[in-house]
């Protein structure tokens, strides 16, 4: 049942993650403790008296023993365990929709001679085609765990050279945190002869110097598409076979860097990928998105899992198991995938919508790894008029250039009316202007995405514009929402608030309307807004806020300017989609972006339709 031998004789697929200072310490992420058991965070280790018991049936370190079936055709699988003092070990199978199995219910001492080896293989047939195994130890005494592996005695079927591609613009204190971190970790790994860093800097600021593992590339700033199409060349130029898209802050646990790479390396289909997960930092024990899916729009998969629940956990992982959905994609945050089957380069979408491209065009097969997960900042205090300019331009570009998402010119416009409406009611009026500035620019045609790739021009012109939705330092007390008068509650005056624009074709409704206080993350309730001339935002730390108001003149404008750029699309929708198809070919090819990065002579140029 169990050995004592040296853990370089199997191939190690899946270690332990640890709670971790600066990136996550919702410790009933990672193990479930009871009675007399204890972690220590610092020394990675649990310690137990009789009767402590830990359990990993956690997201961050269960095994989906149906995905490396699945994916990987594993033939083998051991458990080991290293630590000190005797336990009762039992080894559980979750299947979906029926009673788990305890595959193994043991006793066993650990000592410091080296880990303790559990073989699994007697359970390997069609039981282990789906569902999660994790185990649960049971002190008979003191003792402690310092460590767990999953692993294999099956032989991989590549080894990876895999380039971190960081993209970064003069954010010097985060990418410094990164390399220092990815330092301490490649110079014990297992796989540092078969991974590197490259950061790409577009501010042109950092001041580090190359080493054998790390490469920094000053750059010019053409956003986030540039910056990984530097990364992506300098990836091939440097003869990886895979490339890992990451975010310059690195707010991953490091050990998900392993589970990439063992995936990546044991996968029967060569055109796998590693889509990692999102959370925000917020609320670090909530799935912001395990995948998504570009469906008209963006809709994230997942949104608001709670990863203390086990099953809920075990409900995501069953579901992310199986055949995955149409129009898949993985943001660059974390995306892991093989150089050869990246048939296209990103498009020059600057920032926004290039990770949904890359996904969609390139035939990936992409896979989500539990644990594999990026903690951001949150996404609803980024929401800017900017923000608005490019997710509009990118979306009606992906059904213009893309033949697989043809919805025809109705159905496009739909999005982009369905932009400007999400806004009315919140008196966005910076936002319907940018919005109206999307539209104009994608009647362009890719010429325009090709012509302007550093966005300077229109960035200037954003912020322009933006008058009253920029955040700023709260001053004073922090703002309350008054009571209201207006209850949108009642169906007859959400009826009627929906019918005239919440109060945008009532007469003086400036002078009646509610005033409001909402939350950041209140801002894509629209119900909330309704009949409210004037609504102060708080961001998520509530330390800075905005404040619009109630103008029937500046949404008549902007109006008027939606209303013949929609004309206008109509009209030109079957040239813009030949264009779109066409250039979409050049802009997302080798020379194009070799050609906009200066790396060759500039003497000829793409043309684009």
């Amino acid at each position: 049942m169990a050995s004592a031998s040296s853990i370089s004789d199997y191939t190690p697929l899946q270690s332990l993650i640890w709670p971790e200072t600066g990136i996550c310490t919702e410790r009933d992420l990672y193990f479930r403790l009871h009675r007399p058991a204890g972690l220590s965070t610092e020394h990675r280790t649990i310690s137990f008296a009789a009767g402590g018991v830990v359990e990993t049936n956690t997201w961050f370190n269960l095994f989906n023993i149906g995905k490396w079936r699945r994916h990987c055709d594993l033939q083998s699988l051991f458990l080991a365990l290293s630590g000190q003092g005797s336990f009762e070990i039992s080894v559980f199978l979750a299947y979906p929709n029926r009673s788990w199995e305890r595959l193994l219910n043991e006793t066993l001492t650990l000592t410091a001679d080296g880990p303790t080896r559990i073989d699994l293989a007697h359970g390997f047939d069609e039981t282990y085609d789906e569902g999660v195994l994790f185990f649960e130890l049971q002190a008979l005494g003191d003792g402690a765990l310092t460590g767990a592996e999953w692993q294999t005695a099956d032989s991989p079927r590549r080894t990876p050279d895999l380039a971190l591609s960081v993209t970064t613009f003069k954010r010097e204190d985060e990418v410094n945190r990164t390399i220092a971190r990815f330092e301490d970790y490649i110079a014990q790994s297992r796989h540092r002869d078969h991974m590197r860093m490259v950061i790409v800097d577009n501010g042109q600021s950092l001041t580090h110097t190359d080493t054998d593992r790390l490469t920094i590339i000053p750059n010019e700033n053409l956003g986030g598409s540039g910056g990984f199409a530097r990364g992506q060349l300098a990836a091939a130029d440097l003869g990886a076979s895979h490339c890992l898209f990451m975010d310059d802050d690195a707010s991953i646990h490091m050990a998900s860097l392993d589970r990439t790479y063992q995936f990546l390396a044991y996968a029967t289909d060569p055109a796998t990928a590693v889509a990692g997960a999102m959370i925000n930092a917020q609320h670090r024990w909530s799935i912001w998105e395990n995948g998504a899916i570009f469906d008209r729009r963006c809709k994230p998969l997942f949104m608001g899992t709670d990863l203390r629940d086990p099953r809920q956990v075990f409900d995501m992982e069953f579901a992310t198991t199986g055949t995955p959905p149409d129009q898949l994609y993985g943001g660059w945050w974390y995306f892991a995938f093989p150089l050869a089957q990246a048939r296209h380069m990103p498009f020059p979408f600057f920032v926004r919508g290039d990770d949904v491209s890359f996904s969609l065009v390139n035939d990936f097969n992409i896979v989500r790894l539990n644990g594999v997960v990026s903690f951001q900042e949150s996404f609803t205090d980024k929401e800017s008029p900017q923000t608005w300019y490019l997710d509009l331009r990118s979306h009606m570009a992906h059904h213009l250039s893309l033949p697989a998402m043809e919805v025809g010119r109705f159905a496009v416009l739909k999005i982009a009316i369905w932009f400007f409406l999400r806004n009315l009611p919140r008196m966005h009026y910076d936002t319907l202007a940018a919005i109206n500035l999307a539209m104009a620019d994608t009647l362009q045609g890719p010429e325009y995405f090709a012509e302007n790739a550093d966005m300077a021009q229109r960035r200037a012109d954003i912020k322009s514009l933006t008058q009253d939705e920029n955040w700023r330092p709260t001053e004073g007390p922090t703002p309350t929402s008054a009571r209201r008068r207006l209850k949108p509650d009642r169906t007859a005056l959400r009826l009627l608030m929906m019918l005239s624009l919440n109060g945008h074709l009532l007469p003086f409704f400036s002078r009646w309307g509610d005033t409001l206080v909402l939350h950041s993350e209140e801002r894509g309730n629209i119900r909330k807004t309704l009949g409210a001339s004037k609504i102060t935002y708080l961001s998520a730390n509530r330390k800075s806020s905005y404040t619009v108001r109630h103008s029937k003149r500046r949404l008549f404008r902007e109006a008027g300017h939606f209303a013949l750029y929609a004309i206008t699309f109509l009209l030109r929708y079957k040239r813009l989609t030949e264009a779109y198809r066409d250039g979409y070919q050049t802009l997302t090819a080798e020379p194009f972006w070799r050609r906009k990065l200066g790396l060759v002579s500039p003497d000829s140029h793409d043309k684009v339709a």
